[in-house]
């Protein structure tokens, strides 16, 4: 499973929808979305600044977080970013692999 921190801000569309249905209407929304593709939300909260909901969520592949992020852009009810959460070990593993990097100079 591939795992994401999700941060969004809703436009003035999104906020009127989420006062209609409240947090557990857009919970139910969101976790109905990412089941479906066979993930799971591990977190999910409200916020207020420059995000209004973060979430962390587990999905078989980026794939599948591309599909979500397109279908939930193309509503217009959300600006979002994704980005993708790296276990301790894959980091471990990404600094043992050898990249041949040069710095401009």
């Amino acid at each position: 499973m591939a795992k994401f921190l999700i941060q969004a801000s809703y436009t003035s569309e999104g906020t009127k929808g989420l006062l209609k249905e409240g947090g557990s209407g857009r919970r139910a929304a969101v976790d109905q979305v990412v089941t479906d593709l066979g993930g799971e939300v591990e977190a999910m909260y409200f916020a207020f600044g420059d995000d209004d909901i973060v979430l962390v969520v587990d999905l078989p592949d980026p794939v599948s977080m591309a599909a979500i992020s397109l279908a939930v852009k193309a509503s217009g009810a959300l600006h979002t970013r994704a980005t993708p959460l790296l276990t301790l070990d894959e980091i471990d593993e990404a600094a043992r692999r050898q990249v041949a990097f040069r710095a401009p100079a």
